[in-house]
């Protein structure tokens, strides 16, 4: 057994280094990998900057542009803005990720049932898609951001709520491929639990792109957050965002445009490497796919995928090109066949004809 599964260990380390390697040659998806490690690095490890406190006031200092004392400059209170741009990130990256989890929680519970069932169950849940679909999805969370109180909790669950529609499209339409494999179908026959088939065998097959489309969940998040700030509806002071630092620079874009153009560009970058990660990993998860097919066990009686595809090759040459002496043989055969068809055919009319000159 040790040794059966040595070379399919090799093949996997074998493949994960190759997607590595390609990884790495695209210059954009290391970028996009390299800048969100850093801001998350630095988003966590923001604690451990000595002095920077962002809501230390120096009205003295006010306006100031960006200087060795303070890279990013001040604002309109005296504020140190590299700290406040710091730990605007912290709040805009936290409202991305909950809110993302919030989302993948209800689509991946909604698709799985949706996909697996099917029936009454599945044409409520994908009504009920098309209905928050037709809405205006800003409009509604807007809405719906003015109903609850303004807090940082409010706004994770506001877009975690309305943003769960596309992953549960992507989830029903995966788990309706996946519920067709053989595996799942001896699980139902069985008696299997329906939860613990769409836990223990769907669920791990459609993960990856569960992973996929979470990269683009968080980048909407922290699209909407920044607009809802941006709108008055976001956090609050003192607390800030990335978007709550957009919405009070606009009264000095004239005297103080650093204020507006650091954290834009940081929002900008940051949805975009999300966005590119999501296209890298959508673009890696098939090819692991169907590499995962390929090396799935033999089952009892039956052969591998790699065999079978041999086979079905080396079947297709003989019938295309079957060896010389087949084709001698069957020349050979040609004439007696012929005269063997010949003599069965006179037969019955030398009959037919004594027969007639008897009666006769």
């Amino acid at each position: 057994m040790k040794e059966s599964k040595k070379p399919e260990g090799r093949a996997k380390n074998r493949r994960m280094e190759a997607a590595v390697l390609e990884f790495c040659s695209d210059r954009q998806a290391a970028f996009a990998a390299s800048y969100l490690l850093l801001i998350f690095l630095i988003s966590i490890l923001v604690f451990l900057f000595r002095g920077l406190d962002p809501d230390k006031i120096d009205v003295l200092h006010k306006l100031q542009p960006p200087s060795p004392l303070h890279w990013f400059g001040t604002d309109n209170m005296g504020r140190d803005y590299f700290a406040r741009v710091l730990y605007g990130g912290q709040v805009s990256l936290l409202v991305g990720v909950l809110a993302m989890l919030c989302s993948v929680l209800i689509g991946v519970t909604v698709g799985m049932l949706s996909g697996y069932f099917g029936g009454l169950i599945d044409g409520f849940f994908m009504r009920l898609v098309d209905i928050f679909l037709s809405i205006p999805w800003l409009i509604m969370v807007t809405v719906f951001g003015l109903l609850f109180k303004k807090g940082l909790l409010s706004i994770i669950l506001v877009i975690g709520i309305f943003s769960w529609m596309d992953i549960a499209r992507i989830v029903r339409s995966e788990v309706l491929a996946v519920k067709s494999r053989e595996y799942v179908q001896y699980a139902d026959f069985i008696g299997i639990p329906p939860l613990s088939v769409m836990t223990g065998h769907i669920l791990p097959a459609v993960f990856s792109t569960i992973i996929t489309a979470s990269t683009s969940t968080i980048a909407g998040a922290i699209m909407t957050e920044s607009a809802l700030s941006f709108l008055g509806l976001g956090v609050q002071q003192p607390m800030s965002s990335w978007g709550s630092l957009l919405q009070q620079s606009q009264k000095y874009l004239q005297n103080a445009p650093y204020m507006a153009l650091l954290p834009g560009i940081l929002i900008i970058l940051t949805v975009y490497s999300f966005n590119k990660l999501g296209d890298i990993l959508r673009v890696f998860a098939e090819p692991r796919v169907r590499a995962g097919e390929e090396d799935m066990p033999r089952e009892a009686g039956g052969k591998s995928g790699n065999e079978e595809t041999a086979q079905e090759k080396s079947g297709e040459g003989r019938a295309e090109n079957p060896p010389r002496e087949d084709k001698e043989r069957e020349e050979a055969e040609i004439p007696a066949r012929e005269a063997s068809e010949r003599k069965e055919t006179e037969i019955p009319v030398r009959e037919a004809s004594e027969k007639r000159g008897k009666d006769e």
